[in-house]
């Protein structure tokens, strides 16, 4: 009789504590929490409900002396596994990506400071040393009459398209824009719209805009996070222009008709 009024409360609490930990889920979905702490705020839930359920539990038999002590140590080896097997499941923070961010983020910022512009004359002396040499090795097997057609070694060229697009890929992570924004099916808080098809509705020039500028374009169906400015504006200050070149440029290959991506509206 105990067992079966035991099983009864067991379910209820159970119970009780799905339904609490679905509630949460919604209120963290609806608030824009990361799908981590929705997983979070469950798995809390649950963890209330079997501690309710445990103090309903009927009394275990007395234990003493070494059966004690290797119940201790298997109630302990099985609790840890536990804990262990359930925080591997969900995102790991890894420090060592995160440094490897800041790194490329303040790669361009030293070569702007003094010493990364001697080092880079350093450099570029070197290779214009190394580029003469062989020029002159060139004219020497040649006559000295003969014409050579010397490469451009200012290294001032546009970049490849294919680059140019990969360092903007790169400044999307870098300027971590998937915390606001949802592509390729992953990111985004609902703060902004999904991108997957913004280069089909705006230009490169736009799109610049409204990078510099969050307020000259709203996404249709956002007026709630355009009024309170949820797209910051510190990215003119914050990036280079020739970063800022490479995100329009990432972004305007975005063409996937098949994902609705929210109209752009012209603002100011």
């Amino acid at each position: 009789m105990a067992n079966q009024s035991f099983t009864k409360s067991a379910l209820k609490k159970a119970t009780i504590g799905i339904v609490i930990g679905a509630i949460l889920v919604v209120a963290a979905q609806q608030t824009h929490f990361p799908p981590v702490f929705q997983a979070m705020f469950f798995i809390y839930a649950i963890l209330g409900a079997v501690v309710f359920i445990l103090l309903d539990a009927p009394p275990m038999k007395r234990l003493e002396g070494g059966k004690a002590v290797v119940a201790l140590l298997v109630f302990y080896v099985l609790l840890s596994g536990l804990y262990v097997a359930g925080a591997s499941l969900l995102p790991q923070f890894d420090p060592a990506d995160e440094a490897d961010k800041i790194v490329k983020v303040l790669k361009i910022r030293k070569s702007r400071s003094e010493q990364g512009k001697a080092d880079e004359l350093i450099a570029r002396a070197k290779a214009l040393d190394e580029r003469a040499k062989a020029i002159t090795a060139q004219l020497s097997s040649l006559g000295a009459g003969a014409q050579v057609e010397v490469a451009s070694t200012s290294g001032g060229g546009a970049p490849a398209s294919g680059d140019i697009i990969a360092k903007g890929k790169e400044q999307w992570e870098l300027q971590e824009c998937y915390n606001c924004h949802k592509l390729f099916g992953s990111g985004g808080k609902k703060r902004g719209p999904v991108l997957d098809n913004i280069g089909s509705l705006m230009t490169p020039e736009a799109l610049r805009e409204k990078i510099l500028d969050p307020k000259s374009w709203m996404a249709e169906g956002f007026d709630k996070q355009y009024k309170k400015g949820k797209m910051p504006d510190k990215y003119r200050d914050l990036m280079f222009e020739e970063e800022i070149a490479a995100l329009v440029a990432f972004l305007a290959t975005l063409k996937d008709t098949s994902v609705e991506t929210p109209k752009p509206i012209k603002m100011n």
